[in-house]
């Protein structure tokens, strides 16, 4: 491994840490005070940095607590790619989600002060839309050819996938505010709406 290489992946490592810092302090800020009453300014003078610099990991203060909108699309269409091609879509689509869910429990308290600060927030909710709508640009298409041979596959898909992102969004919105396994809460979401149709 070369010299250059180390050091840009140290910087990788570095830049990663100020960015989980300033988001740290932006969400548990915002949890306290409410988004509307924080500025860039006061997070970014708590963690010891200017407002410039917030802006250099931050483009805007919503993104300390949504990031960018297509994060994790990718882990998520992998995760649905992986499942067993003869699994039911259903199925596949709720343990590729869970799998998102069991990130959400590593670091719990973190995630539930973003969850409650995102629900709370109107200009947070229409960037979570945002990354939803990027998830399902990925996640569509992968059903519709899980789908092929069935009738409408691209409509079914397009609502599995919707269906699935309301699943989610149930389920982290409960867990923010419960002790509950996100895992398991995520899949006693996907299998209620199953046992409801």
């Amino acid at each position: 491994m070369s010299e250059t290489s180390v050091r840009t992946g140290l910087r990788d490592i570095t830049r990663e840490a100020v960015r989980a810092r300033i988001a740290a302090v932006a969400v548990a800020r915002f949890d306290r005070d409410g988004f509307d009453a924080v500025t860039v300014e006061q997070i970014a003078a708590e963690v010891g940095i200017s407002a410039r610099s917030f802006h250099r990991y931050f483009p805007a203060k919503e993104d300390t607590v949504i990031g960018d909108p297509r994060r994790h699309r990718g882990v998520l269409a992998d995760a649905l790619r992986e499942r067993p091609a003869d699994e039911p879509v259903w199925e596949s689509l709720r343990e590729a989600f869970a799998g998102m869910m069991v990130r959400a429990d590593e670091d719990p308290e973190y995630g539930r002060r973003s969850v409650r600060v995102m629900t709370s927030t109107p200009s947070l909710r229409a960037r979570n839309l945002e990354k939803h709508l990027a998830w399902a640009d990925v996640l569509t298409p992968l059903v519709v050819d899980r789908l092929r041979g069935s009738d409408q596959p691209e409509l079914r898909a397009a609502v599995l996938v919707q269906a699935a992102l309301g699943c989610f969004d149930v389920a982290i919105d409960r867990w923010s505010v419960t002790d509950e396994d996100a895992p398991t809460l995520l899949r006693r979401t996907f299998d209620t709406l199953a046992s409801a149709v």
